[in-house]
């Protein structure tokens, strides 16, 4: 019998003053003029099919006449506050397209779809209940991965840019087959990085619809790098394998690739190396990082039974004894994270000394 990872439907947690405060300071909190509620007044919806005429969990909004077009004009005005300076200089040329609702998952998010009538170009970006877990794993997200992601917040609603590339499940499902033997090994590496990554910084819930595949086109080969889309399970779960993406089921293809195309010393060797990364970008960004992890120790984004369960779980996996005096996921996370780049300074400065 499989068993079952997640445990419960993960509730919001509210963002407390200090959490606020600091988002304030990094600009993420900008006064915006519609609020994920405002959304939700559409008089009615029809179901959005993908390619092959398989429900995709979203539908399109319909609304009055009355209000669409006081929406249309808040939503664009927030595309440009998101990609742009905010002015009102060019909302003449964008259109809203399309306003889907996704009936799945926890966050229930809204994908608006804003296109530039001058050539025909368009992007998505999302409006999602503020809940300080996500914000955290967006902010970790963007500090300790390869990868900058932009967000706004302000009072109860999120503003999230769309990250592209080919969801996991359908590049599974549809490219992987087609790869050949290098691209396969490249693929079984990133999973490796990637699943690495997830561990350490504590984020949940990498299930193949969670992330996407991203295929960058070099001169003579085709390079991929694997990406999280959902920071919905930022430090919540008590079970440790829900942060660790090679136990779900859905990713099974995935681990298996790393088995068939990768030697165990070649995995150590990619998980060293992604420690390593994680390492030098809490050295690099570190005021920053040690803002945030303080807000996150003084924060509760999960409950008491989750934190002592992770705390007993990683300290069998680790012997660390702070892990046993956490009391928060923050608390948790930052032993996790410590464990990490002391780590790496000892080897190091045991380098330098050699």
């Amino acid at each position: 019998m499989e068993e079952k990872l997640m445990s419960q439907k993960k509730p919001a947690f509210p963002v407390n003053d200090r959490f606020n405060r600091y988002l304030q300071k990094y600009n993420r909190n900008t006064k915006i003029p519609v609020f994920y509620d405002d959304l939700l007044r559409f008089s009615g919806s029809v179901v959005v099919y993908d390619q092959h005429d398989e429900d995709t969990f979203w539908v399109r909004c319909y609304y009055p006449e009355f209000e669409r077009v006081e929406i249309d004009n808040s939503l664009k005005k927030v595309y440009t506050i998101l990609h742009s300076d905010g002015s009102d200089d060019s909302l003449n040329y964008l259109n809203v397209d399309a306003i889907d609702y996704c009936t799945f998952g926890n966050s229930k998010p809204f994908r608006i779809k804003v296109r530039n009538i001058l050539n025909d170009s368009f992007t998505y970006f999302y409006v999602k209940k503020a809940d300080a877990s996500r914000l955290y794993g967006l902010e970790f997200e963007h500090l300790l991965s390869p990868h900058r992601i932009n967000f706004l917040v302000y009072k109860d609603t999120l503003i999230e840019e769309h990250i592209a590339g080919i969801p996991g499940d359908v590049f599974i499902e549809d490219h992987l087959p087609k790869c050949d033997l290098r691209a396969q090994t490249q693929i079984a590496k990133q999973f490796v990085k990637f699943n690495e990554r997830c561990t350490v910084r504590l984020l949940g819930d990498m299930r193949s619809y969670n992330y996407v595949v991203i295929p960058t086109h070099d001169f003579d080969h085709v390079e991929y790098q694997i990406r999280a889309i959902d920071f919905d399970q930022q430090c919540f779960e008590g079970n440790l394998k829900v942060y660790r993406p090679q136990f779900f089921k859905e990713n099974f293809l995935m681990v298996q690739l790393v088995s068939d195309k990768l030697e165990n010393s070649s995995i150590e060797q990619y998980r060293k190396e992604e420690r390593s990364l994680l390492a030098k970008r809490m050295i690099n960004t570190q005021s920053r990082y040690k803002e945030l992890i303080r807000c996150m120790i003084n924060d509760h984004v999960s409950t008491k039974d989750n934190v002592k369960q992770l705390r007993n779980e990683l300290y069998s996996f680790s012997k660390d004894m702070k892990f046993k005096r956490a009391s928060t996921m923050g608390q948790i996370l930052r032993t996790a994270l410590d464990f990490v780049k002391r780590n790496y300074e000892n080897v190091n400065t045991q380098r330098m000394l050699d």
